[in-house]
């Protein structure tokens, strides 16, 4: 695959997962209300768990191998779109700069904890399924 293509599966996957973060953000927001970014957590807790799963489970050697477009497509553009880093590292400065340290250290923490927890699970759960490939 010639450069271009990669770049334009990556914009693709970038859009969608760039949409799928404002609609769960919004969700979640009117789910929960605006005072802790439950949105952001779950959104960065999520893309964790997926791109470790896609990962693991679609590479070359793996139980469901995809050709590498649908690998950009998945772990750079889906993933690296709707995941929210920079949200994250906003949110936890206002939380700070509203005279909240103690949230924005909770939030910093559980950020940190729940996305490490949901990438390692991500990896265990699909290199479980690729040990039980038949074969």
């Amino acid at each position: 695959m010639d450069d271009a293509a990669a770049y334009l599966w990556v914009a693709l996957g970038g859009a969608l997962g760039s949409v799928a973060r404002y609609a769960l953000g919004n969700a979640m927001t009117l789910a929960l209300g605006a005072d802790f970014p439950w949105g952001t957590l779950l959104i960065n807790v999520l893309g964790s768990f997926v791109i470790s799963f896609f990962g693991v489970l679609s590479g070359a050697q793996a139980r469901f191998p995809v050709p590498f477009e649908a690998r950009v497509f998945v772990t750079v553009g889906l993933c690296g779109g709707f995941t929210t880093f920079s949200s994250f590292s906003l949110q936890t400065v206002e939380l700070a700069r509203n005279g909240q340290p103690m949230r924005a250290a909770l939030y910093v923490a559980a950020s940190a904890t729940l996305c490490i927890i949901a990438c390692a699970l991500g990896y265990v759960a699909a290199a479980a399924l690729n040990a039980s490939r038949p074969g």
